[in-house]
């Protein structure tokens, strides 16, 4: 009986796995809330935020990425004083968004896709992972979606194996 040879044909199409798993920040992610330092839950007092801020440990954040929230409605936070709280966490966090969880995960994949280099996908055709094992926000698949399509050969979506076709370069 003669044996069938059995062809990969996922590793002989000549498709580059893009996977954003891949970018996802390690670092602890952490919601800095300035509920915590209202005037009986209402206002922002400048002394008393000052106070704080200069007597507070600030190397409790060090390589966490710091989200900053009000979650009192109706309170007014003056400009400044997301200014002067991000003075202090700057140099401890590495990263540092004014928002909550979601815009903390946007900026940290923005960041590592700024450092993508779309010429390295010259010509190629790409296959931007789906599934991974961390959550990837959509905005992240947008982001690289515009860093590539001007590069690419073909632009799809999901696994080698089932993808969804995006782009194509008209020849």
């Amino acid at each position: 009986m003669e044996q069938e040879l059995i062809i990969n044909k996922v590793t002989n199409s000549g498709l580059v796995t893009f996977d954003l798993e891949d970018l996802y920040d390690q670092g602890e992610r952490v919601v800095y809330d300035l509920k915590d330092n209202l005037f009986m839950g209402m206002i922002l007092k400048e002394k008393d935020f000052r106070e704080f801020l200069k007597n507070h440990d600030w190397s409790i954040f060090t390589g966490k990425n710091v989200a900053i929230i009000c979650s009192e409605e109706d309170v007014i936070i003056p400009t400044w004083a997301y200014m002067l709280l991000t003075l202090k966490l700057q140099p401890f966090a590495n990263c540092v968004v004014l928002g909550g969880l979601e815009e903390l995960e946007n900026k940290l994949f923005y960041d590592a896709l700024r450092k993508v280099n779309p010429e390295e996908y010259q010509g190629a055709r790409v296959v931007v992972k789906g599934c991974s094992k961390v959550p990837v926000p959509a905005a992240a698949y947008v982001e690289i979606t515009r860093i590539l399509q001007p590069f690419v050969q073909s632009l799809m979506f999901g696994e080698p194996c089932s993808t969804v076709p995006l782009y194509k370069k008209k020849a």
